[in-house]
Formats: structure tokens, C-alpha cells, sequence
């Protein structure tokens, strides 16, 4: 039998609409057990949210950067690659259109260094074979790309 994984997450918003599109609270909560922090969340300020607070549109983006990092982590584990550190510069675009609006791209921008003498090509297909692992990126229908840059740790 197939082992499945099930999440959960509780949201909560008080507030009222009465006063309008332009002025009802954007803020809310959301708690994902069994964490115990909580998130403090708006929208988008281009949807008259809270610039301060994080948004679902950037929790996208950092769930996508943070797949990738974890799969490719695994992987170089499993392969003895030293991998010593990892930064991504990951960016999303949603435009503005008449039909239903969505990220359409998401680009990953991982920096990552790696011992000296390590072969670097082998890094690169194992970014790749990450990607293809990643439970976010096969959730989503957003074209991501990856444009790694890999360097070697001095010796």
C-alpha cells in the first residue's frame, strides 16, 4: 500500500468587508501544527495588503526555493558531495491579465559552493535531478527555471 503524507493547516481572519473592497482587513493567521509558531500574513500592497507582513504569493516563491534546496541537500548527502553553502535569489512573476491572474515563472538563482576538488558537472545534474524530485515543483504549473552558479570552496 502507498504511504501518504497529509499536511494541515488552520487560517483564521477577523474583521468586516462593510467598509469596501479598498479598506477591509487584509491581515490573518495561519498556524501549520504540528509547528507551533505562527504566521502573520497579508496580501500582496498591490491588493491593498500589508507590505510588512508576508504574503501567499511569496510564501509560493520561498516553498519553491526551499524544495529545491532540501532535494538538492539530500542528494549530495546520499552522493558524499560536500556541499558547504547554498544562497538562492529566487524571484516569481505574476501579471496583471483579464482571465484568472497566476505566477507564471518562477526562477531559482542558487549560489552554491562546494569543496575543492569536487566535480562540479556531477553538482550541476544533481541541481537538475533535484528539480525534477521536488514535490513543489511537480504541484505547480508555473515554468520554473534554475540558474545555478557553482563554485568551488578554496582549498
Amino acid at each position: 500500500m502507498t504511504h501518504v503524507h497529509a499536511y494541515e493547516s488552520q487560517l483564521s481572519w477577523r474583521g468586516s468587508t462593510s467598509v469596501g473592497y479598498e479598506s477591509y482587513e487584509r491581515t490573518h493567521h495561519v498556524v501549520v501544527p504540528p509547528a507551533e509558531s505562527e504566521l502573520l500574513l497579508s496580501s500582496d500592497p498591490a491588493f491593498h495588503g500589508d507590505a510588512q507582513l508576508l504574503n501567499p504569493e511569496q510564501l509560493l516563491l520561498a516553498s519553491a526555493s526551499s524544495c529545491q534546496l532540501l532535494g538538492f541537500l539530500a542528494l549530495a548527502a546520499r552522493s558524499r558531495i560536500d556541499v558547504l553553502a547554498y544562497h538562492d535569489a529566487a524571484d516569481a512573476v505574476m501579471p496583471e491579465v483579464q482571465t484568472a491572474m497566476r505566477i507564471t515563472r518562477i526562477t531559482l538563482k542558487p549560489h552554491i559552493v562546494v569543496a575543492a576538488g569536487t566535480d562540479l558537472d556531477r553538482v550541476r545534474r544533481l541541481v537538475g535531478r533535484a528539480h525534477d524530485g521536488c514535490f513543489i515543483a511537480n504541484t505547480l504549473n508555473a515554468e520554473i527555471v534554475i540558474e545555478p552558479t557553482i563554485e568551488q570552496h578554496a582549498a
